[in-house]
């Protein structure tokens, strides 16, 4: 980051590769779609991009280094909320709904079902409280410690720790209810 903020454009080139696909599990739990997940990761690298000419003198002017990471991970974050919170104002419609006159290939039964628990998977994630799905999503598909999970949010380790215990129990639950017959809505 240091690099970027002294001219070297291919810099951030670096940084993205380095943190992409971190960024992309990130918002993967916000999104509906792998599509929309490569969206919100590509927002919030560029959200980033501009950013940095106003954040970086700032933190580079510091000793320690600069914490990219956690920062376009709070950048992500910001975004896959915003995200679920706009979606929930829209009804979307599916593309196969559009287009119904193009024949379903046969999926078979195992991919089906996995595909169903990955989706129930997710709607419980994105019904989980707004901190709870935060630490979740940064601890499980960002794969920080909790050290870095509190530092992200602001939070301290121990608050992180307590909000994912209770995220992962609630998932639990939820998912159990969901896949019991009548449990999906």
């Amino acid at each position: 980051m240091r690099a970027f903020s002294a001219g070297d454009s291919a810099a951030f080139g670096l940084l993205i590769k380095r943190h992409q696909e971190t960024v992309f599990r990130v918002v993967r739990r916000y999104a509906r779609s792998a599509d929309e997940a490569r969206d919100l990761t590509q927002r919030a690298f560029l959200q980033a991009f501009e950013a940095a000419e106003r954040a970086m003198p700032k933190l580079a002017a510091d000793e320690e280094p600069v914490p990219f990471k956690a920062w376009v991970l709070r950048i992500a974050v910001n975004l896959g909320k915003n995200h679920v919170r706009d979606s929930s104002r829209w009804v979307m419609t599916s593309v196969a709904a559009v287009d119904a006159e193009r024949p379903s290939l046969p999926v078979p039964q195992e991919a089906l079902e996995q595909a169903e628990q990955a989706a129930l998977t997710r709607r419980a994630v994105l019904e989980l409280p707004s901190r709870q799905r935060e630490v979740f999503t940064l601890r499980i598909d960002a794969g920080l410690p909790f050290a870095e999970v509190a530092s992200t949010l602001g939070i301290t380790e121990g608050n992180a720790k307590a909000h994912f215990h209770h995220a992962v129990k609630r998932l639990k639950e939820e998912v159990a209810k969901l896949s019991t017959p009548g449990g999906a809505p």
